[in-house]
């Protein structure tokens, strides 16, 4: 629900969904993040984003950047524990010609090609000592030098950089610079994990779900079985395991509602390794419609006895009872 022109979307009512910067809430914890954000956008300082993985860091990033001046300038982002230093500082500051073994040409870096915008770092606690001087460097002077250059060149960028960590317990074990943080945290915003706003879930999850709709299948229900489910988890992996969670199920069903039956075995509190039965490729003739019910669903359920129970809306142990009579059991 998009707030309408001229009307503040805080004056939505507290239950009612707001979506912003390709965010979608009920929270209230999430609505007082995008008040903050609003309001720290305006100013040019640098944010420090805590939250766990798969939480939307680089979305909250992207949206301060959206929400403020810069919002004309590129917006860059750069994972700082995806490179080992040596390549991560010519990301960064850039390099000249003849640097090092490959480098045919100069190349700008990420705080030059993010001239006039945001750059955004994150996993910024992955950072050597050795470039966090040099960071801290850059943010004190708004200059970098090149790798293999010497002459400074000036840079405007607002830094906004993110970590799961405690940068002030790294501080403590001596793999952070004090000075350093203090530069980055001006301003920390903290993402609630997901397991704290149960009422976004389902919200999430029809949102992913409308995405992934296709040609194919289309989802238009989430049954209150499934909805539960997903609610009562605590995703570990928040908003992107969801996501990963909501593409399992919509490629594993059919039809147009996500069943519990859908959902990957851990959601649905079942051992993955559980009994399963050897579904053969080929109805037999003469099988009964009852038999080919059980055998469509047990091949749907992938041999897993309890999914294909959910499917019928059965019981295990109606489901064992029906196998049973139909012999189905000697294929255990």
């Amino acid at each position: 629900l998009l707030a309408r022109e001229g009307e503040s979307w805080e004056s939505t009512g507290p239950d009612e969904p707001v979506e912003m910067w390709g965010m979608a809430t009920r929270s209230p914890l999430m609505k007082k993040l995008f008040r903050d954000v609003e309001r720290v956008a305006k100013r040019n300082v640098t944010v420090l984003v805590r939250g766990e993985t798969g939480s939307g860091k680089e979305l909250v990033a992207n949206a301060i950047h959206e929400a403020s001046r810069r919002s004309g300038g590129p917006f860059r982002a750069i994972n700082c524990a995806a490179l080992p230093p040596n390549l991560l500082e010519s990301e960064l500051f850039g390099h000249v010609r003849g640097a090092f073994t490959g480098a045919v040409r100069d190349a700008p870096g990420h705080f030059r090609l993010a001239e006039g915008g945001t750059l955004f770092l994150d996993e910024v606690g992955e950072l050597s000592l050795d470039l966090q001087a040099k960071l801290l460097r850059v943010l004190q002077e708004k200059t970098v030098i090149p790798v293999g250059g010497r002459e400074p060149v000036p840079v405007d960028v607002r830094i906004v950089s993110a970590t799961n960590r405690s940068l002030r317990e790294m501080i403590d074990e001596g793999t952070f610079r004090e000075d350093l943080m203090y530069r980055l945290r001006v301003i920390p915003l903290f993402i609630p994990p997901l397991r704290e706003r149960p009422e976004d879930v389902t919200l999430l999850a029809r949102r992913f779900l409308d995405e992934l709709a296709d040609d194919m299948r289309k989802i238009d229900q989430i049954s209150h079985g499934a909805a539960k489910l997903l609610e009562s988890w605590e995703w570990p992996g928040n908003v992107r395991e969801l996501r990963n969670v909501i593409e399992y199920a919509f490629a594993m069903g059919e039809g147009s509602v996500l069943l519990e039956a859908d959902l990957p075995p851990e959601i649905r509190g079942e051992d993955p390794m559980a009994p399963t039965v050897n579904v053969p490729e080929r109805l037999p003739e003469g099988a009964s419609s009852e038999e080919k019910q059980l055998r469509r669903a047990l091949e749907r359920a992938g041999g897993h006895r309890g999914r294909a129970a959910s499917i019928l809306g059965i019981s295990r142990s109606t489901l064992w009872r029906k196998m049973k009579q139909h012999g189905l059991l000697e294929d255990d």
